[in-house]
């Protein structure tokens, strides 16, 4: 529920601000067909429909009222108020609904200076093609806006890109009946400086004193905003200095015509409504601010992790295929000296399994056909199991598997039983869901006669890949999860050996406590504990398990919530290794600041990237978000064709890649907010089982890799 509040007002914020925002600044006036009455074009710029009959006003003689456009703007808006302080000039002020909103302090600075403001609408609406609705939605919200930041309503109101009464077409006019029918006092212009086009300050001054020797008053129109805003300043200056010493006075429009006040204090109420909706714009101005950074942020470091897997990855295949050339001697021979001992010992091999009868059979086949030269014991412990789990394993009847009973006490206490009975000093811990290869073994065992290895990762593949979410899950365990393995690998600071298949040394388990059972990611917490001793946690990437995946959204929200709130855990359960010295220092500088920042806070705030992407799409310039996309997704895919090379996988399901981005990814990133938003809760999450259909159940040979 808080998720879904969250994103709500966050999609909501984002709507504001691209509504607020959808029209800036002028744009050339086009001519419309059809022209307003004669009474309408031909008299003066002020019009007046209080009775439903159009009165036009004129300013007197040498009387000027400065009018401003598309305002307040923070760095144009004080500038020209602080010209018009210097001369004793007053002014009228057509401001921009949203734009009162954002900064309400300049809004009180123009009333409290004794200028005035009038409405230019909410967006910079065009109102001659809008329908009736649309205008006076405008109008209503600009009204809210004046009431929030500055306690008033006004009477005025310029329709944007009007211009002289004689260029009034007949759509205009139909737009300012209506609002001068609403009680509007609808205000045009005689003199168009059309400083928004920037034509220079000389032609700005120009079209402003255009009838200076016959001492007529005008109503001229300059721009506070929407874009530099030098030439109107700077104009503004030489108008005033130019007519103030041939006796034209300056003054609001209401005072020159000598109307009642154009701003009308509201009642409280109207004060409330109007500050909740300046305090919403303010925010969803603030955000998409904010968002912009993040957007440009997370990019940033989504290329360099990018870059960085790829290198590592490098690294650690030539580290590897330079270890491939240096054959192991055969089982049995005697160690020469100073070597290490029996690269293949005597290994336990522990099964955990809670109702996995649709599986068990063809993991524990897997293991006992195997072709590593050392003795295997398989010990399967049904923890409580209320399913034929125990009698499958029975019926089996292979001699070198023993099955231990036990009541269900979760899944660390079973592999914990399973620790406590094995015979031997090299454990092997296997999931009740996977199926090794004939050569798996060997492979993961052999990097353990390096004394300086306390536990080994193998390499987990997704078997049930049929579907696309089994494609979406091989890419991630192929793309993500292996390619981070490897350059935690040549970084010394492993993470976590997976739960599906992970070989390490007993004397170690015991030094450590055995597998905790305190956090929801026994794996990672295991893992996190051993690389704290100073022993390495290596990666075999030849090591091959073939896991059966979630097949469902639910099962895999349900078994990524579960690792996500559990890494976290232990994250925050080994924090102190960031500080520490030696083997656990490297491990936690190394590894959690990076699981912190890709695995937590990246996720966290991506789905408002995402959503400020669409926001990109639909408001602003389509082609820089579309453009970056395009980059990351064609990186993705490179890297992801690179990443299935290496593990000697066919590029086929690279087609899903681009469908992930934009589904399966958000899916985790969820997965993420709502964990975090469980951590900060402080609620307790219990382990979530997920059902198993039964991959290798029907298959008698295990799938292989190219």
């Amino acid at each position: 529920m808080l998720l879904l509040l969250g994103g709500l007002a966050l999609t909501v914020l984002l709507l504001l601000d691209g509504f607020a925002h959808g029209a800036v600044g002028e744009a050339p006036h086009e001519e419309r067909p059809g022209r307003a009455p004669a009474a309408v074009t031909g008299g003066g710029p002020v019009l007046s429909l209080a009775d439903g009959t159009p009165r036009s006003l004129r300013m007197p003689s040498k009387t000027i009222a400065l009018t401003f456009d598309d305002g307040p703007d923070p760095r144009w808006t004080p500038r020209v108020l602080e010209v018009l302080r210097r001369r004793g000039a007053r002014a009228t002020f057509f401001t921009i609904g949203a734009h009162v909103a954002e900064h309400p302090g300049l809004t009180r600075r123009i009333l409290r200076e004794g200028h005035e403001i009038g409405s230019h609408t909410y967006t910079h609406l065009d109102m001659a093609s809008a329908p009736a609705w649309r205008n006076g939605l405008e109008l209503d919200l600009t009204q809210r806006a004046l009431a929030g930041a500055a306690g008033v309503h006004t009477r005025l109101m310029r329709m944007p890109y009007s211009s002289v009464p004689d260029g009034l077409s007949d759509a205009e006019w139909r737009a300012a009946r209506r609002a001068g029918e609403d009680g509007y006092v609808v205000v045009l212009t005689d003199r168009d400086t059309e400083d928004w086009a920037r034509p220079g300050t000389a032609k700005i001054v120009e079209s402003a004193l255009a009838a200076e020797r016959r001492g007529e008053g005008a109503v001229v129109m300059l721009h506070d905003s929407g874009g530099d805003r030098t030439e109107t300043v700077a104009a503004l200056e030489q108008i005033i200095d130019r007519l103030a010493p041939r006796g034209y006075r300056f003054t609001t429009l209401t005072g020159a015509l000598a109307m009642p006040s154009a701003e009308v204090p509201v009642p409280a109420r109207e004060k409330a409504v109007g500050w909740t909706l300046v305090t919403a714009q303010r925010a969803a101005s603030n955000l998409t601010g904010t968002l912009a950074l993040l957007f440009g942020a997370t990019g940033v470091l989504y290329a360099a992790r990018l870059a960085m897997l790829l290198v590592f990855a490098h690294v650690h295949t030539r580290r590897t295929r330079g270890r491939s050339r240096r054959r192991p001697r055969s089982a049995g021979a005697p160690a020469p000296a100073g070597l290490p001992p029996d690269p293949f010992p005597p290994v336990s091999v522990i099964v955990p399994a809670y109702n996995e009868e649709a599986g068990i059979a063809a993991t524990v086949r897997s293991l006992v056909d195997t072709d590593y030269p050392g003795t295997v014991e398989v010990i399967v412990v049904d923890d409580g199991s209320s399913d034929r789990t125990s009698e499958i394993v029975t019926s089996l009847a292979l001699p070198q598997v023993r099955l231990i009973r036990k009541a269900n006490g979760g899944k660390p206490s079973a592999l914990n039983a399973g620790v406590a009975a094995a015979a031997t000093q090299t454990l092997v811990l296997v999931d009740g869901d996977t199926v090794f290869q004939r050569d798996t073994l060997r492979h993961l065992v052999a990097p353990l006669a390096d004394p300086g290895v306390g536990a080994v990762s193998g390499n987990t593949k997704v078997a049930n890949r049929g579907g696309i979410i089994g494609r979406w899950q091989h890419i991630e365990y192929v793309i993500g999860f292996n390619l981070d393995r490897r350059m935690f690998d040549v970084l010394r600071c492993m993470p976590t050996v997976p739960g599906a298949i992970g070989a390490f040394r007993a004397s170690v388990l015991a030094r450590v406590g055995g597998v905790p059972g305190d956090t929801l990611a026994e794996d990672t917490d295991l893992t996190m504990a051993i690389c704290r001793t100073g022993l390495r946690v290596v990666y075999e990437e030849k090591a091959l398990a073939w896991t059966e995946a979630p097949s469902s959204l639910r099962q895999l929200w349900r078994q990524r919530y579960r690792w996500c709130y559990g890494t976290m855990q232990a994250m925050w359960k080994h924090r102190r290794s960031v500080v520490e010295r030696g083997g656990s220092g490297r491990f936690g500088r190394r590894c959690l600041p990076y699981l912190l920042v890709f695995q937590v806070l990246t996720p966290l705030f991506a789905p408002a990237v995402d959503l400020f992407v669409l926001y990109g799409l639909a408001f602003l310039d389509p082609s820089a978000p579309l453009l970056m996309w395009t980059a990351f997704a064609a990186a993705q895919t490179a890297a992801g064709a690179y990443a299935l090379w290496l593990d000697g996988e066919r590029l086929r399901p690279l087609w899903v890649l681009p469908l992930q981005q934009v589904v399966y990814r958000q899916l985790m990133y969820l997965v993420v907010v709502q964990s975090v938003v469980t951590a900060v809760l402080g609620a307790g999450l219990r382990w979530h089982t997920i059902r198993r259909t039964g991959t290798f159940a029907d298959v008698p040979d295990v799938p292989a890799a190219r």
